[in-house]
């Protein structure tokens, strides 16, 4: 697929595409007419990645990380040092606080939901102003 299928299925920027081809994060094919050509499977790491990203993880980061985007896993200890460890542990906790400030605002959306069920009167039976 083109750049801009990859564009409108990822909802992600040509220009940010291009950036994570040139981080190493993606790698397109090239026609010989120097268009770009992206395989399927990009998308679910194109998504992954800008989820990753705004999680506060850095590329380069992110670029070590690859292997475990993909199954079979092929990473290894020496792939990683102390830095960027500790980063990804703050980061995963920081994430881990996230979930759960969402979950407790999606359980208090699902009481009030349940609570103006129970009051308000069924739907097509609205009283007449």
């Amino acid at each position: 697929m083109l750049i801009s299928e990859l564009e409108k299925l990822t909802d992600t920027p040509a220009r940010s595409l291009r950036y994570y081809e040139a981080q190493g994060l993606i790698e397109p094919q090239r026609l010989p007419n120097g268009y770009r050509t992206y395989d399927h499977c990009l998308v679910d790491r194109v998504i992954q990645i800008r989820g990753l990203i705004g999680s506060g993880i850095p590329t380069r980061i992110i670029r070590q990380m690859l292997p475990c985007l993909d199954k079979p896993s092929t990473i290894t200890a020496a792939d990683a040092g102390p830095e960027p460890l500790a980063l990804l542990m703050r980061e995963r906790d920081r994430m881990t606080h996230r979930i759960n400030c969402l979950t407790r605002n999606r359980d208090a959306v699902d009481s009030y939901i349940a609570a103006v069920a129970l009051t308000s009167s069924p739907p097509g039976t609205a009283d007449a102003a």
